[in-house]
């Protein structure tokens, strides 16, 4: 027993340093050839993974599967929420708020309505589908408009919406999950749990971020200072373990753990430069590690006899979610928002901007390791919205920008 153990930790390990050493190649050759690192990590692991040459299979080891595809996906929400910015939010908070959640129920109920009928599955699987690939992602979002010279209105709605819409998203595929395990629906009951979800987890993500951020600090309470980027690893998985022990959202919780982190100052909270420097250096290597291993196991778990009969209908409904859901879900949360005085080139830009990325590639693996009915075919359509999204729109963003005027 104990030598088929370390059998499998070594056979373990392995497979994690080819996906790493991969995923480093993947990212050199995206600056060579100018295409998205994602689009290469994912044919990366179709290659390596059980369909081809069978060098990196998960299926024995289910465990470490869903501890990496749920701490990658809480450690980049805590990312995003670090690049929430407080004081500009606060001007646009309604939009990004309306975006957030009335935008994500009404792109999801779309495609959940379009794939039901386009697929001929039952619409409660339709709707998870929708779940879980409307939200926009903050790890390819953030560094693309960190650069771009756009308004610090239009930068930070972006920005805010990626990171909110993605835990918006989590919660409500766990709450679709929860319906199809017990099997009822109640418009009334859904609302409920899912705010209680919602709140339950930013009055988490608030005692934890502040503590945590408290600890590190360089005032008389930072008995910790000197370690962000530890604390930071320790107050993701807490807030998240924490979160969901009570039943609410981890996703939410690590996600305004990071805008605690992120805005400290405004909190009296100061961590010294040179530390801080540290600290950005660690997340930014976590976070491409991370990334590196979600989208490869993306990659490793697509079955291409789902891809191959549904492919056409899979590019439908990303179609229909480009042109249609995501149109849909913004115009009425900008509209609404009257403070933010959206003018009608930056509403066409926000309709555009619609990014899939690594929070629906993780739900969407998760999905699969919990075998979930319908879950291959949820992937092999996430797949295809990274895909299009990221070579349709990530890849003409500065373009529409110059052409919109947007581009300062």
């Amino acid at each position: 027993m104990e030598g088929n153990t370390i059998i499998l930790t070594e056979d373990l390990m392995k497979m994690l340093s080819i996906i790493i050493f991969t995923g480093i190649i993947c990212v050199k050759l995206s600056s060579k050839i100018r295409l998205p690192d994602v689009i290469l990590f994912i044919l990366a692991g179709i290659v390596l993974g059980p369909q081809v040459l069978n060098v990196i299979n998960f299926q024995e080891y289910p465990v470490a599967n869903q501890l990496i595809l749920t701490f990658g996906a809480a450690y980049i929400l805590y990312d995003g929420g670090r690049e929430v910015e407080l004081r500009i939010l606060n001007r646009i908070k309604v939009s990004v708020i309306l975006l957030a959640t009335l935008g994500v129920v009404i792109a999801s109920f779309i495609i959940g309505f379009s794939a039901s009928k386009i697929l001929n599955i039952d619409f409660i699987y339709a709707l998870l589908m929708g779940s879980v690939i409307v939200s926009t992602d903050p790890s390819v979002l953030v560094p693309l408009f960190k650069n771009m010279g756009i308004s610090n209105k239009l930068k930070q709605t972006i920005i805010s919406e990626s990171a909110c819409n993605d835990a918006a998203a989590a919660i409500m595929t766990f709450s679709i999950l929860g319906i199809i395990a017990g099997g009822k629906f109640s418009i009334g009951a859904s609302v409920f749990e899912l705010l209680t979800k919602a709140g339950g987890g930013v009055i988490v993500g608030l005692i934890i971020g502040y503590i945590s951020t408290s600890l590190v600090s360089e005032r008389r309470r930072g008995i910790l200072s000197g370690y962000p980027g530890e604390i930071s690893v320790a107050s993701v998985l807490g807030a998240y373990i924490l979160a969901e022990h009570f039943h609410f959202s981890g996703f939410m919780a690590v996600f305004i753990v990071g805008i605690i982190c992120g805005n400290k100052e405004i909190f009296n909270l100061h961590v010294d430069k040179s530390h801080q420097e540290i600290h950005i250096s660690f997340k930014e290597v976590t976070i491409m590690i991370l990334r590196i291993m979600i989208f490869v196991l993306l990659g490793t778990q697509m079955n291409f006899a789902i891809l191959a009969q549904y492919w056409l209908k899979a590019t439908i409904i990303i179609i229909i979610l480009m042109f249609i859901a995501r149109p849909a879900s913004v115009l009425p949360s900008v509209i609404l928002d009257k403070k933010a005085k959206w003018n009608y080139r930056e509403i066409i830009y926000l309709m555009w901007t619609k990014e899939t990325g690594v929070i629906p590639a993780a739900l969407a693996g998760m999905l699969v390791s919990m075998k979930i009915p319908n879950a291959e075919l949820i992937s092999a359509v996430t797949f295809m919205a990274i895909i299009l999204t990221l070579l349709l729109q990530a890849s003409t963003a500065v373009l529409l920008a110059r052409k919109l005027k947007l581009d300062e």
